[in-house]
Protein backbone atom coordinates (compact mmCIF):
# COMPACT_ATOMS: atom_id res chain seq x y z
CA UNK A 1 0.00 0.00 0.00
CA UNK A 2 0.86 3.56 -1.05
CA UNK A 3 0.82 5.31 2.35
CA UNK A 4 0.58 9.08 0.61
CA UNK A 5 -0.39 12.60 1.59
CA UNK A 6 -1.24 15.38 0.10
CA UNK A 7 0.04 18.97 1.54
CA UNK A 8 -1.34 22.21 0.19
CA UNK A 9 1.82 25.02 1.13
CA UNK A 10 1.50 28.60 0.19
CA UNK A 11 3.57 32.01 0.65
CA UNK A 12 4.51 35.53 -0.25
CA UNK A 13 8.08 34.64 -1.60
CA UNK A 14 10.37 31.79 -2.18
CA UNK A 15 14.17 31.52 -3.03
CA UNK A 16 15.18 27.92 -3.89
CA UNK A 17 18.98 28.87 -4.94
CA UNK A 18 20.51 27.10 -8.18
CA UNK A 19 23.83 25.54 -7.16
CA UNK A 20 25.63 27.48 -9.59
CA UNK A 21 24.80 30.80 -8.80
CA UNK A 22 25.69 30.82 -5.17
CA UNK A 23 27.28 34.47 -4.58
CA UNK A 24 24.05 36.35 -6.04
CA UNK A 25 21.24 33.68 -5.33
CA UNK A 26 19.01 32.98 -7.92
CA UNK A 27 15.70 30.76 -7.88
CA UNK A 28 14.60 27.71 -9.50
CA UNK A 29 11.36 28.59 -11.03
CA UNK A 30 9.95 25.96 -9.62
CA UNK A 31 10.36 24.24 -5.92
CA UNK A 32 12.61 21.43 -5.47
CA UNK A 33 12.33 17.73 -3.98
CA UNK A 34 14.66 18.37 -1.29
CA UNK A 35 12.79 21.59 -0.62
CA UNK A 36 9.47 19.79 -0.59
CA UNK A 37 10.85 17.05 1.53
CA UNK A 38 12.23 19.76 4.03
CA UNK A 39 8.67 21.02 3.92
CA UNK A 40 7.05 17.58 4.79
CA UNK A 41 9.57 16.72 7.48
CA UNK A 42 8.90 20.02 9.28
CA UNK A 43 5.00 19.25 9.90
CA UNK A 44 6.18 14.97 10.71
CA UNK A 45 9.57 13.55 10.92
CA UNK A 46 10.28 9.86 12.22
CA UNK A 47 13.64 7.90 12.69
CA UNK A 48 11.60 5.03 11.39
CA UNK A 49 9.71 6.60 8.02
CA UNK A 50 11.49 8.14 4.97
CA UNK A 51 9.62 10.99 2.64
CA UNK A 52 10.08 10.50 -0.58
CA UNK A 53 8.44 13.69 -2.80
CA UNK A 54 6.05 11.85 -5.87
CA UNK A 55 4.91 15.65 -7.49
CA UNK A 56 4.54 19.05 -7.30
CA UNK A 57 1.34 20.44 -8.65
CA UNK A 58 2.32 24.25 -9.14
CA UNK A 59 -0.93 26.27 -8.72
CA UNK A 60 0.03 30.16 -9.36
CA UNK A 61 1.63 31.59 -11.97
CA UNK A 62 5.54 31.79 -12.01
CA UNK A 63 6.61 35.24 -11.09
CA UNK A 64 10.57 36.98 -9.44
CA UNK A 65 11.37 39.82 -7.96
CA UNK A 66 14.66 40.94 -6.89
CA UNK A 67 15.61 41.67 -3.21
CA UNK A 68 18.46 43.08 -1.85
CA UNK A 69 19.92 41.82 1.82
CA UNK A 70 22.01 41.99 4.07
CA UNK A 71 23.85 38.71 4.93
CA UNK A 72 27.44 37.84 6.65
CA UNK A 73 30.39 36.59 4.36
CA UNK A 74 32.13 33.96 6.47
CA UNK A 75 29.66 31.42 9.43
CA UNK A 76 31.86 30.02 11.98
CA UNK A 77 33.39 27.23 11.17
CA UNK A 78 33.18 24.40 12.39
CA UNK A 79 36.80 23.34 12.63
CA UNK A 80 37.21 26.56 15.07
CA UNK A 81 34.56 25.21 17.12
CA UNK A 82 36.59 22.17 17.56
CA UNK A 83 39.76 23.53 18.00
CA UNK A 84 38.13 25.76 20.74
CA UNK A 85 36.57 22.48 22.52
CA UNK A 86 40.51 21.05 22.48
CA UNK A 87 41.25 24.22 24.44
CA UNK A 88 42.82 26.93 21.49
CA UNK A 89 41.70 30.18 21.81
CA UNK A 90 39.87 31.26 18.93
CA UNK A 91 36.71 33.55 18.52
CA UNK A 92 33.44 32.06 18.42
CA UNK A 93 31.10 35.24 17.11
CA UNK A 94 30.82 37.00 13.64
CA UNK A 95 30.97 40.46 14.22
CA UNK A 96 28.02 41.52 12.05
CA UNK A 97 29.79 45.12 11.84
CA UNK A 98 33.11 43.62 9.76
CA UNK A 99 31.58 40.94 8.09
CA UNK A 100 28.25 42.20 6.46
CA UNK A 101 27.51 42.95 2.90
CA UNK A 102 24.93 43.26 0.64
CA UNK A 103 23.68 40.52 -1.96
CA UNK A 104 21.54 40.34 -4.25
CA UNK A 105 18.81 37.64 -4.58
CA UNK A 106 15.88 36.88 -7.00
CA UNK A 107 13.19 35.25 -5.47
CA UNK A 108 9.58 33.41 -6.41
CA UNK A 109 7.04 35.70 -5.12
CA UNK A 110 3.33 34.64 -4.34
CA UNK A 111 4.01 30.90 -4.44
CA UNK A 112 1.16 27.90 -4.09
CA UNK A 113 2.00 24.37 -4.48
CA UNK A 114 0.35 20.31 -3.32
CA UNK A 115 2.55 18.67 -2.52
CA UNK A 116 2.54 14.93 -3.29
CA UNK A 117 4.20 12.41 -1.05
CA UNK A 118 4.42 8.89 0.61
CA UNK A 119 6.72 7.53 2.76
CA UNK A 120 8.59 3.88 3.57
CA UNK A 121 9.16 2.57 6.86
CA UNK A 122 13.34 2.18 7.66
CA UNK A 123 15.07 -0.16 10.01
CA UNK A 124 14.82 2.43 12.90
CA UNK A 125 11.18 1.79 13.29
CA UNK A 126 10.46 -0.16 16.45
CA UNK A 127 8.22 -3.13 16.51
CA UNK A 128 5.55 -0.77 17.70
CA UNK A 129 5.50 1.57 14.50
CA UNK A 130 3.13 0.75 11.44
CA UNK A 131 2.74 2.43 8.03
CA UNK A 132 -0.79 3.25 9.03
CA UNK A 133 -0.22 4.87 12.35
CA UNK A 134 2.39 7.00 10.86
CA UNK A 135 0.39 8.11 8.30
CA UNK A 136 -2.89 8.97 10.74
CA UNK A 137 -0.15 10.85 12.95
CA UNK A 138 1.10 12.73 9.39
CA UNK A 139 -2.47 13.85 8.32
CA UNK A 140 -3.78 14.79 11.68
CA UNK A 141 -0.23 17.26 12.34
CA UNK A 142 -1.33 18.83 8.66
CA UNK A 143 -4.73 19.44 9.68
CA UNK A 144 -4.33 20.77 12.81
CA UNK A 145 -1.50 23.09 11.10
CA UNK A 146 1.11 21.58 13.99
CA UNK A 147 4.66 20.96 13.20
CA UNK A 148 8.09 20.95 14.45
CA UNK A 149 9.41 24.30 13.87
CA UNK A 150 7.77 26.56 10.94
CA UNK A 151 8.39 25.17 7.62
CA UNK A 152 10.18 27.58 4.90
CA UNK A 153 10.50 27.95 1.36
CA UNK A 154 14.30 27.18 0.53
CA UNK A 155 15.52 29.65 3.43
CA UNK A 156 14.33 30.60 6.62
CA UNK A 157 13.41 33.71 5.80
CA UNK A 158 10.47 32.37 3.36
CA UNK A 159 8.17 30.78 5.97
CA UNK A 160 5.03 28.65 4.40
CA UNK A 161 2.06 27.92 5.70
CA UNK A 162 0.58 24.64 5.26
CA UNK A 163 -2.94 22.45 5.37
CA UNK A 164 -4.53 19.31 3.94
CA UNK A 165 -5.53 19.56 -0.02
CA UNK A 166 -8.91 18.66 -0.14
CA UNK A 167 -9.26 16.44 -2.56
CA UNK A 168 -9.96 16.45 -6.40
CA UNK A 169 -8.20 17.35 -9.41
CA UNK A 170 -5.33 20.35 -8.18
CA UNK A 171 -5.65 23.26 -10.28
CA UNK A 172 -2.82 24.23 -12.17
CA UNK A 173 -1.30 26.83 -14.33
CA UNK A 174 -1.40 25.85 -18.13
CA UNK A 175 2.02 25.49 -18.14
CA UNK A 176 4.82 23.34 -20.04
CA UNK A 177 8.15 23.93 -20.51
CA UNK A 178 11.89 22.20 -19.49
CA UNK A 179 13.44 23.35 -16.39
CA UNK A 180 16.96 21.89 -17.26
CA UNK A 181 18.52 19.68 -14.59
CA UNK A 182 17.59 20.20 -11.25
CA UNK A 183 18.84 19.79 -7.36
CA UNK A 184 16.88 16.10 -6.49
CA UNK A 185 18.20 15.69 -3.03
CA UNK A 186 21.31 15.01 -0.87
CA UNK A 187 23.34 11.38 -0.86
CA UNK A 188 23.88 10.69 2.48
CA UNK A 189 24.96 6.99 2.18
CA UNK A 190 28.51 7.81 3.09
CA UNK A 191 28.18 10.34 6.14
CA UNK A 192 32.31 11.63 5.37
CA UNK A 193 31.33 12.57 1.75
CA UNK A 194 27.29 13.86 1.62
CA UNK A 195 26.71 14.91 -1.70
CA UNK A 196 24.38 16.25 -4.15
CA UNK A 197 21.98 14.45 -7.04
CA UNK A 198 20.01 15.71 -10.01
CA UNK A 199 17.77 15.43 -12.62
CA UNK A 200 16.01 16.52 -15.45
CA UNK A 201 12.91 18.30 -14.25
CA UNK A 202 10.39 19.40 -16.72
CA UNK A 203 6.61 21.17 -16.06
CA UNK A 204 3.99 19.46 -17.49
CA UNK A 205 0.77 21.42 -17.27
CA UNK A 206 1.56 22.72 -14.14
CA UNK A 207 2.56 19.38 -12.47
CA UNK A 208 6.58 18.50 -12.00
CA UNK A 209 6.86 14.63 -12.36
CA UNK A 210 9.39 13.55 -9.44
CA UNK A 211 8.57 9.59 -9.14
CA UNK A 212 10.27 7.70 -11.43
CA UNK A 213 13.03 10.23 -12.81
CA UNK A 214 16.18 8.84 -13.42
CA UNK A 215 19.04 10.21 -10.27
CA UNK A 216 22.03 11.71 -11.66
CA UNK A 217 25.00 10.99 -8.96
Amino acid sequence: MNWGIQMEVWGDYALFSRPELKTERYSYEVMTPSAARGLVEAVFWHPGLLWHIDRIHVMNPIAFTNIRRNEVKTPILAANVREVMGGAQKPLYINTTEARQQRASTMLTNVRYVIDAHFTMTENASPSDNPGKFAEMARRRIEKGQCYHTPYFGTRECPARFGPWRGGPVPTVPETRPLGLMLYDFDYSDPENIRPTYFFAELQNGVLEIAGKEVLR
